[in-house]
């Protein structure tokens, strides 16, 4: 699994792109580098990109685990989060976790294209530039 952050200063939007094979130990490992980039930019959103995964090898049970947890951020109330997950395993699985931790991330809304991500932050056009 390969992954890289972006942010778009402007609109303060965190962008995380996954590719490859995604396992337990990939997301939980990613789930963790995300919140030391959502802290460090001080987001006002972010964008999780699953649209280049390609095989997804992920319990339930991780998925249930991570949604009890508490977000990364101060007031998920105000700070919206939405994942990108074309395919039917991974629409599912981020449905659950967006079911599963709906009082932790109210804001947390699941879509199948970054036009859908885009739109659900009124965001008309990004400016994402690579984070190291």
């Amino acid at each position: 699994m390969e992954h890289r952050f972006e942010f778009d200063p402007v609109n303060k939007i965190l962008l995380m792109r996954v590719e490859g094979r995604l396992t337990d130990e990939s997301l939980a490992e990613l789930y963790r580098t995300a919140q030391k980039y959502w802290a460090a930019t001080d987001a006002s959103a972010a964008i999780s990109d699953y649209s280049s995964v390609t095989e997804w090898a992920v319990s339930a049970e991780l998925i249930r685990e991570l949604a009890n947890e508490e977000p990364a951020v101060t007031d998920p109330a105000k700070r919206p989060r939405i994942v990108i997950a074309p395919t039917a395993v991974g629409f599912g699985l981020s449905r659950m976790f967006q079911i599963v931790g709906e009082s932790k991330r109210p804001l947390l809304e699941v879509v199948r294209t970054m036009d859908e991500a885009l739109a659900a932050l009124g965001i008309q056009s990004p400016h994402f530039e690579p984070l190291e």
